[in-house]
This record gives structure tokens, C-alpha cells and sequence, in this order.
């Protein structure tokens, strides 16, 4: 039976500077219960974890691009497609211009996942409340216009959840169907978070106990080049 699907934004979040206590800005600001998921983004994640560099206003951010690249995949005009260290294909490594000052940039954090796992286990142990935590970036998709949340680090949530085996409406037995629900949850926050709300937090009440869970990491949803048909 399906689930209804709370999602709240949390407001009243200060700006985050590096070096700043985000679990503790964050339970602060929020009301978490236990099983809730926690929806972060990348940007407040970086800003605290001193993720920021200056942009040489003569050259761009294109030698930031290739630093922060282990492969380049497309070029076109200024749009670089490249992975990332972290096996992410993305635009421009991942580097980000926009809620940041003028003339610096926010970079990938060194390891999201381990980024969440500090956010849970800094909520679980100092502030009580046992939650999931997903932290989320924007991504363009290929052959699809638009952008969407993706999770690219996440701690105590099943990334993937395998459908595979069990049977669907009509009882035929489901081949492939494994659902990255670390996606779809880090999709669903942003309707709440928007792009310049200044909402960089949102709960998502209501999911599944059954994905819930340590040991996760969003590696999970990396799909391996070994079974990429278009690289």
C-alpha cells in the first residue's frame, strides 16, 4: 500500500560560512522526528566544509573544470560534460557559480556521503533524533531539457531499492526494475527548496521504514562504465 509523502521546508537557516556546525544549524532550525529524511544541498554542505576557491577573473572557471575533472567527455562552447573523481558525469565538474560571492566558486565536496554520515551521526548523538540524511545537487540529464535534484551523498537511506524478483499489479515477475529512491526522495525535496528561496534544507517525512538503514552509499546509484552503453 502506498505511503503518503510529507515535504517540509526548513526555514531560518543562516547563512553557512566555512567552518560552521551544520548539524547544529540544522537542529536548530528544524523539527526532525525519528525516520524522517534529511534533504541537504551540496552548496551549504561545501560552504561548510570550506569548499570555496577564488575564480581568476581573466581565465573563468576552466582551469577549475579541468583540475576537478578525471575525464572530459563533451566540450562545447563553454559547457564542459566531465567526471568527476567521485564517478559523477556531470556539467562542469560540478563547480558551482551561483549563491556563492562574486569571483569564487563552490566545489564538490572531497566525499558526500561522508559529509551525511557527519550530519547523522552529529544529529543522533548530540541532539538525540535519528534520521537519514541525503545530500543533493542539481544535474541536467541527457536528452531531456531541465534540471533536477540528484543525491550525490547520503547515510542511513538504501540508495537503490531491488524490485527485482517480486511481481508487478498483474502478477508477472519484475526483471530489471531496481529504483533509485535516493533520487526520487533529493527530487521531491527541491519542489519544497527551490533554486533562490534560500532554503537549503528540507525534510522528507513518510518514506518506506523498509529503506531505511546504515551502510549506504550513493556509489550504489554510480552506474559502473563497464555497463555504460554510451561512453
Amino acid at each position: 500500500m502506498s505511503r503518503p509523502i510529507e515535504l517540509l521546508p526548513v526555514h531560518g537557516i543562516a547563512e553557512v560560512r566555512p567552518g560552521d556546525d551544520l548539524a547544529a544549524m540544522i537542529a536548530e532550525a528544524a523539527d526532525l522526528n525519528v525516520g524522517d529524511v534529511l534533504v541537504v544541498t551540496q552548496k551549504v554542505v561545501s560552504k561548510a566544509e570550506d569548499r570555496l576557491v577564488d575564480v581568476d577573473p581573466e581565465v573563468g572557471h576552466k582551469p577549475l573544470v579541468e583540475r576537478e575533472s578525471v575525464r572530459v567527455l563533451r566540450r562545447r562552447g563553454d559547457l564542459v560534460i566531465s567526471e568527476t573523481e567521485h564517478g559523477f558525469v556531470c556539467a562542469n565538474a560540478g563547480i558551482d557559480l551561483s549563491n556563492v560571492e562574486e569571483g569564487r566558486a563552490a566545489l564538490l565536496p572531497v566525499d558526500s556521503d561522508r559529509s551525511a554520515r557527519r550530519i547523522r551521526d552529529a544529529l543522533r548523538h548530540r541532539f538525540g533524533v535519528d534520521v537519514a540524511v541525503v545530500v543533493s545537487d542539481t544535474f541536467g540529464r541527457p536528452w531531456r531539457r531541465g534540471v533536477t535534484d540528484v543525491a550525490i551523498g547520503c547515510a542511513g537511506l538504501r540508495p537503490v531499492v531491488d524490485l527485482r524478483g517480486t511481481t508487478d499489479a498483474l502478477g508477472r515477475e519484475l526483471q530489471v526494475t531496481e529504483v533509485a529512491v535516493v533520487d526520487e526522495i533529493a527530487a521531491a525535496a527541491e519542489l519544497v527548496m527551490g533554486k533562490a528561496e534560500g532554503v537549503p534544507v528540507a525534510i522528507v517525512r513518510g518514506v518506506d521504514p523498509s529503506w531505511l538503514g546504515d551502510g549506504s552509499v550513493v556509489d550504489d546509484v554510480v552506474r559502473d562504465p563497464a555497463d555504460d552503453l554510451f561512453r
